[in-house]
């Protein structure tokens, strides 16, 4: 039952989008918009190939950011300001989902691979704010993004997390290989399971999930 199977855990990581909102939210159709046509500026390309470009860095080293770091020196800060300009006028509250999270026992944090400011602004969207020790961005990852193990070993370093007793909750399976291999109870949050040995629990629905950890 996944309550034994939390039992040890004193601090709960949660992932951001599609994560403590549901996919039906649709931010990122925004924020890929934003991503396209700030590739199409910065490179000098059209629509097209700068919608190509987004999708193969993503692909290939888990942000559209850190191709266009790597591949052509683009400088981070400027990006993900402009990315994350997007409304959050349609977001709805979630207080089942808070009140289950401020009933974590222990340390809860969130790391994303999007920044502070926008982790703040959405988690204030969903009534989630205040629920949090501490938010952490790519920003305090200087950059590298997850699924790469040092980015995650940047953050809980910063943060102190024991990774033999915490948890991670995370949309994009990739992302858990790292917290697995690193000791932690993982849960895949999606709409369809994966079977992948770096998964322990899937759920398409984390308020439900967390209700049955009480």
């Amino acid at each position: 039952m996944p309550k034994q199977s939390f039992s040890h855990v004193s601090t709960w990581v949660f992932d951001l989008d599609n994560t403590l909102y549901p996919p039906e939210a649709r931010l990122f159709d925004q924020i890929e918009v934003r991503m396209t046509n700030y590739v199409m500026t910065a490179l000098g390309v059209d629509r097209p190939k700068a919608n190509q470009l987004r999708q193969d860095y993503w692909a290939r080293y888990g942000t559209t950011l850190t191709g266009l770091m790597r591949e052509h020196d683009v400088d981070p800060a400027p990006y993900l300001i402009d990315v994350h300009d997007i409304s959050l006028d349609h977001m709805q509250a979630d207080h089942l989902l808070a009140q289950y999270i401020k009933e974590l026992p222990g340390r809860r944090i969130v790391y994303t691979n999007g920044t502070a400011p926008y982790a703040e602004r959405v988690l204030a969207s969903r009534g989630l704010d205040g629920l949090f020790d501490a938010i952490y961005g790519v920003e305090h990852a200087n950059f590298l993004p997850k699924p790469e193990r040092a980015a995650f070993e940047t953050i809980f370093e910063k943060d102190g997390v024991d990774t033999k007793t915490a948890a991670m909750f995370e949309d994009d399976a990739r992302n858990l290989q790292a917290p697995h291999d690193m000791g932690m109870r993982t849960v895949h949050v999606a709409p369809d399971p994966l079977d992948h040995d770096h998964i322990h629990f899937h759920t398409d629905d984390l308020t439900a999930f967390l209700s049955k950890l009480r």
